[in-house]
């Protein structure tokens, strides 16, 4: 099942996660789904709270979208498999920063300059219920960072500058209009 990605002035988008207790079937199909939702947007990850759900759970994708947007296990050059689904991740080390070039599923048309660790140290659990950990530079670092934000509520607005916020000040309150 698709979900809609909710947008910039939507309450859910500020809900902090909660623990998910066990990886159950259910679980899984929220995966799945958020997986497919992420690629039908053309997005490289997606926080359950962008869906309107408040589980500890998200979803990373950054090579090139699977043929047909289905769930098709690939490897990065370094690995790491593709997608990644981390559900209560923990971001227990950031090293290093990095200017980004960002944009969000939530944030339509909208992209920023967003300061990001170069690399951070991953604890998760996975599908199968196993706890793991990865170290992850670059692209992949940045996006586990931006959506591990979203699980604490903070979106990429809180990130950006005092001059960026103006500069998108027309396409944030029509965002926000849209959701009242």
């Amino acid at each position: 099942m698709k979900y809609e990605v909710l947008t910039y002035g939507n309450g859910a988008l500020r809900t902090k996660s909660k623990t998910v207790e066990v990886v159950d079937e259910d679980i899984k199909a929220l995966a799945l789904d958020m997986l497919e939702t992420m690629y039908a947007a053309a997005g490289v990850g997606l926080a359950a709270e962008q869906v309107g759900r408040d589980e500890a759970i998200f979803v990373v994708d950054i090579l090139p979208a699977p043929d047909g947007h289905q769930y098709r296990e690939r490897f990065t050059e370094d690995e790491i498999k593709m997608p990644l689904v981390a559900i209560n991740p923990e971001i227990k080390e950031r090293s290093g920063e990095c200017i980004y070039k960002e944009g969000c599923l939530s944030f339509p048309g909208i992209t920023a300059n967003v300061t990001r660790p170069e690399s951070v140290v991953l604890e998760y659990t996975d599908l199968e219920g196993k706890r793991q950990t990865l170290q992850l530079q670059g692209l992949l670092a940045e996006a586990i960072d931006h959506e591990n934000d979203h699980l604490d509520g903070v979106l990429i607005v809180d990130r950006m500058s005092a001059v960026q916020k103006v500069m998108h000040k027309s396409k944030l309150k029509k965002l926000m209009r849209m959701n009242k």
